[in-house]
């Protein structure tokens, strides 16, 4: 018997197989085609749908397909998500909605209807879990999958049976999504941002490094805008800069930060696709007693709150790049706002210092029943310790931060307490 001849490229639209050298599929001869000499062997990939809250309500409203939208608050909230044709007008996720209606004036202006998006959320991450039982969501929208050893199971490559999956994403809800695919999850990310939208882009081991060299030092994953500037201010601002240095000569300029840096720059990533993430936020709220109104109080219960998230977080291994505070007033009216890290977060002193400002912006005076802290867009935080950063301020509450976990670690929760804990009341009674 011959050889079977390994797939390296297929139709996106029919999903036959195609012969090298061809530009056009032959069956259907649509130029959509997926080619890459690594396709049969790749089998880590990561799902992220198009624009997905304004693809939902483009879906619900037909009338609105060739239209700008936006998803968002009133002219004083931001932007949650805008459709494509508006981001060709410069409109971006968490914008300020009247600098985005300024660039966009046109656009039609949607609230967000979580439990729609929601629900939509769930029917896309369950038609994921019938190709492999191993995935890992990063929010509503996206999720890493592990399609190894499915091969048997679905008659066909990792590659293919992507494809079957999209098409089918697309045909079963009524919104899009890209495919990243790649020897792991770090270049499977980076994969499926390349051609959005209803984007399938390969990254493979043998041009891993060169693909990684031409790309700003951004693109590597927890390297966030202050990283950015320090590393630009030591004449570093692309990933072949740092593929050229020595791994303790990294580690000597940026500690810990500069082995993460050496082998994300190589395309080196160990992390493996876990189910363990159901879960999509760590969160932690508390009911008071007596309604509160005095904001140095509702700032203890803050910093403890946040200590409680971060707890769940370093037990769990897991970082968060947004965080959200809840509030709940006197008359039961639910308050949520929300802010993005520049990199993934577990430590206590960070959720606390990014809900301050936001707590701050509340706490006018009125009452409140309840507050909460959570953070979400997770990701494995490596060996369930944060890395250190480029901010010697931010390094020394950090040490300060792990050495008190290692105290009450060995001596009790309560063995330790630290800032505002020192001074909290008696706590109230809780709800978490």
């Amino acid at each position: 018997m011959a050889p079977v001849t390994p797939l390296t490229a297929f139709c996106r639209d029919c999903l036959s197989p195609v012969a090298e050298g061809r530009t056009r599929c032959p069956s259907c001869h649509s130029p959509r085609l997926v080619r890459h000499p690594e396709l049969a062997s790749l089998t880590i990939a990561h799902i992220d749908c198009d624009a997905f809250f304004a693809a939902v309500e483009k879906r619900d409203r037909p009338e609105l397909r060739d239209k700008p939208v936006i998803v968002g608050g009133g002219k004083r909230g931001v932007v949650a998500t805008a459709c494509y044709i508006a981001r060709t007008r410069g409109v971006k996720s968490a914008m300020p909605m009247f600098t985005a209606l300024k660039l966009c004036p046109q656009a039609v202006v949607i609230p967000p209807d979580m439990k729609k998006y929601s629900a939509v959320g769930h029917q896309v991450r369950n038609l994921m879990l019938s190709v492999t039982p191993l995935v890992q969501p990063l929010s509503i929208d996206e999720a890493f999958l592990d399609l190894s050893g499915t091969e048997r199971l679905h008659g066909h490559c990792a590659a293919l049976t992507l494809a079957h999956l999209i098409a089918r994403i697309e045909r079963e809800t009524g919104i899009t999504a890209s495919v990243g695919l790649a020897p792991n999850m770090f270049l499977a990310k980076l994969a499926s941002d390349l051609q959005k939208p209803r984007g399938f882009s390969v990254i493979g081991r043998a041009e891993t490094r060169d693909f990684l060299a031409a790309r700003p030092v951004g693109f590597i994953w927890g390297v966030g805008r202050a990283t950015q500037d320090h590393l630009a201010r030591d004449g570093i601002t692309m990933i072949g800069q740092v593929q050229a240095m020595e791994k303790s000569e990294l580690m000597r300029r940026y500690g810990t930060l500069g082995a993460h840096l050496y082998h994300l720059a190589r395309g080196e990533d160990q992390r493996r696709v876990t189910t363990a993430e159901e879960t999509l936020s760590i969160s932690g709220e508390t009911t008071f007693d007596v309604d509160i109104s005095d904001p140095a109080r509702l700032e203890r219960e803050l910093w403890a709150m946040s200590e409680k998230v971060s707890r769940r977080a370093k037990a769990d291994g897991l970082a968060g790049q947004t965080v959200t505070l809840k509030l709940k007033t006197a008359d039961f009216k639910l308050l949520t706002r929300a802010t993005t890290l520049d990199e993934p977060t577990l430590l206590a002193h960070r959720i606390f210092e990014a809900a301050r400002p936001l707590l701050k912006k509340e706490a006018n005076g009125r009452p409140f029943r309840l507050i909460g802290v959570g953070i979400s867009h997770l990701s494995h935080a490596a060996g369930g310790a944060p890395d250190e950063t480029l901010d010697a301020r931010v390094n020394a509450l950090t040490r300060a931060e792990m050495a008190i976990d290692r105290l009450r670690g060995k001596f009790g929760r309560h063995a330790v307490e630290r800032g505002l804990g020192f001074t909290r009341e008696k706590p109230p009674k809780r709800q978490d």
